[in-house]
């Protein structure tokens, strides 16, 4: 589809700034940016395709500051799907776009195949959500590491099982562990040289159910990665899962709190907490909505009920006291045919699960309402808030003059009720119109499992 000036006359627009919205509002389009966003009196070019929004809302593209498009890491999943990576990366993007999220942030995942998307992507070849990427958990294994899914050792040759995991720590793994500062900072420096992320995550603490009460890397080592990032001009962040994890990845000096909200069986301190509100960190927490947690009480293990009810008090405290919240959800596309495996987790087919790419979101922003955030700071959680933290707010977060024409518009208002998020009538990218019913292009993960 060829770029040209599009005019978005009509609808309510809510500029994801906070200010009121604007009725019968008028966004102008020029190739793939905004070029005027106004009131029903700013004079629309006479070349420019006009899309009617009459009775409906204009909104920012949504974004998701934690996702992981290649989720298949069961070991049936990562052989089925070798060397076909890319397809896999490509179909969770285009689910994202299908489902609102014009842009997402992959926190872990196999650096080669979602670097060839996100290419392939930006250069207007495939069609899907703009990409952000991470590549490793610096510190952490891949796949079939202790810190992920150990089991698929025992049924993957242990040179398979080395290849796939190197696909994801392309050299910042679990060596560093025993590294010195020095040590840790050259392997940072070189990761970030020849990978080239677009920003880092580090493991303050362990993943795995069994490792995540203790710390990765000490409060030196933390200040060394960074330091080496805010050199390379990259935001910084970590994986942190208890209290200690988390004050000290804010004493590192790191610029986002990824899911600050899971301490596990303690919760977040009051004056960590305070720390976090008034130095206006960035939080993307997993809100998660009551009839999920109400699944969690009566199904899960003791482990993860402890987790979640944590979880969500240290979400109403970050809520009460005001703290800049994330969309985030954790989230990735469970493929059809190994959606009831045992290796998935116990929370796979819970009620309102979060963590499920195309739908987490939607269930994020319900979560946000219950929890009691207000509704404009629920859409600025889901836009500006992500483009801010991520230092990416030049181009995308907003409808404002000079930036990305990343648009949804809704036959309801989001204000009124979150399920009206679900109320897709048109989605913008780069000042493309989408069609969604054309997405994804080539099913591989979501067709029927007896495909």
């Amino acid at each position: 589809m060829t770029r040209r000036s599009l005019a978005i006359v009509g609808g309510t627009v809510i500029d994801g700034n906070g200010g009121a919205p604007i009725p019968e509002g008028i966004v102008l389009i020029e190739g793939s940016r905004i070029v005027d966003v106004g009131p029903s009196t700013l004079k629309v070019p006479a070349e420019a395709k006009q899309i009617s929004a009459i009775g409906k809302y204009v909104i920012p593209g949504l974004m998701d500051a934690n996702v992981h498009l290649f989720f298949a890491i069961t070991p049936d999943g990562l052989i089925r799907y070798e060397g076909r990576y890319e397809d896999v990366v490509a179909e969770a993007a285009q689910l994202s776009l299908k489902n609102g999220l014009t842009t997402v942030f992959d926190t872990w995942g196999p650096m080669r195949a979602l670097r060839a998307v996100q290419r392939r992507i930006d250069n207007d070849e495939w069609v899907g959500s703009r990409i952000f990427l991470a590549g490793n958990i610096i510190g952490l294994g891949g796949p079939t590491s202790p810190d992920f899914l150990p089991q698929a050792r025992t049924v993957l040759a242990r040179s398979e099982a080395d290849a796939i995991d190197l696909e994801w720590e392309q050299g910042a793994g679990p060596e560093l562990l025993w590294m010195t500062p020095e040590q840790v900072r050259s392997r940072v420096r070189d990761y970030v040289g020849t990978r080239k992320p677009d920003f880092l995550k580090y493991a303050a603490s362990g993943h795995s159910g069994a490792h995540m009460q203790y710390i990765c890397f000490s409060a030196e080592v933390q200040r060394v990665i960074v330091e080496e990032g805010h050199a390379a001009g990259l935001t910084v962040q970590a994986h942190t899962t208890s209290p200690e994890s988390l004050r000290m990845e804010i004493d590192a000096g790191a610029d986002l709190l990824q899911h600050p909200d899971i301490t596990f069986k303690a919760p977040i301190p009051e004056g960590t907490l305070r720390r976090i509100v008034d130095r206006r960190l960035p939080c993307a927490a997993l809100f998660a909505t009551r009839r999920y947690l109400d699944w969690m009480r009566a199904h899960a293990s003791q482990l993860l009920k402890e987790l979640h009810i944590t979880r969500d008090d240290n979400d109403r405290r970050l809520v009460e006291a005001g703290a800049v919240v994330l969309l985030t959800t954790d989230s990735g596309v469970i493929p059809a045919n190994s959606a009831d495996h045992p290796l998935n987790g116990e929370f796979v087919g819970a009620d309102d699960l979060p963590s499920e790419l195309g739908d987490g979101h939607f269930r994020w922003l319900q979560a946000a309402g219950e929890l009691g955030l207000k509704p404009m700071d629920a859409l600025m959680a889901a836009t500006r808030n992500i483009a801010r933290a991520y230092k990416v707010d030049r181009d995308l977060g907003t409808l404002e003059k000079g930036k990305l024409a990343d648009i949804l518009i809704l036959d309801r208002n989001p204000l009124e009720d979150p399920a009206n998020y679900r109320s897709i009538h048109q989605i913008i990218k780069d000042g493309r119109q989408i069609d969604r019913s054309a997405l994804p292009t080539a099913p591989l993960l979501t067709r029927s499992a007896a495909v």
